[in-house]
């Protein structure tokens, strides 16, 4: 989250080793963001206390890839449909807005572009292998990724995710069973609800 007022905060940092003497330059004194709360205000799960201070165990990046065990419950609907990782906070921020079209850093790949859900919660440790391994999604390996799988069909899916997910309640991860049936609970009475006009949200 850091802000260069030309770029934005979509770079990355790096590093290069030399035995040049380089002059460095000034560092910055001023704040770059004033009085706006624009990420903080936008944050799904309120992972900002104030401003400057991050709760990463509440961001759902940290949720949806660093974390290894069940995502905590009172976080699970405001994970929305974000599959792996979360960008709110940098979409919302001014600084990305004026700083203009840039040229992809790293290779497109569309069939990434898109991951069905459902799917993902069919593939075994073999297939999860051959299809991710030379990508971003292995790094929180396939207990992780289809643990949000089943959390984002809780938040967006219908009665056409339940085999689905039913299915995921045999898997050998305890982690992927128990956000597969919390799936199925949050869809069965988002259906139920829709049907008799009752609120959507289920009681955990």
């Amino acid at each position: 989250m850091l802000i260069n007022t030309r770029r934005g905060s979509f770079f990355f940092l790096g590093a290069v080793l030399t035995d040049l003497e380089l002059e460095p330059d000034s560092p910055s004194t001023s704040s770059h963001c004033g009085t706006c709360t624009a990420c903080l205000d936008a944050c799904p799960t309120r992972a900002f206390p104030e401003p400057f201070v991050l709760d990463a165990t509440k961001c759902i990046s940290y949720l949806t890839i660093e974390l290894r065990s069940d995502i905590p419950v009172e976080h699970r609907e405001s994970v929305g449909n974000w599959l792996y990782g979360c960008d709110v906070c940098q979409d919302v921020c001014p600084w990305n807005r004026n700083a203009g079209s840039r040229a992809p850093a790293f290779p497109h790949d569309p069939d990434l572009a898109w991951i069905d859900p459902a799917e993902l919660l069919g593939l075994d440790a073999d297939a999860f292998r051959v299809r991710f391994k030379k990508t971003s999604f292995w790094r929180n390996r396939r207990t992780g990724l289809l643990r949000n799988a089943a959390i984002v069909l809780g938040n967006i899916g219908d009665e056409r995710s339940l085999p689905a997910l039913e299915k995921a309640l045999a898997d050998p991860e305890d982690v992927i069973r128990n956000a597969a049936q919390w799936a199925i609970d949050h869809i069965r009475h988002r259906t139920s609800s829709v049907k008799s006009g009752l609120p959507s949200a289920p009681s955990d």
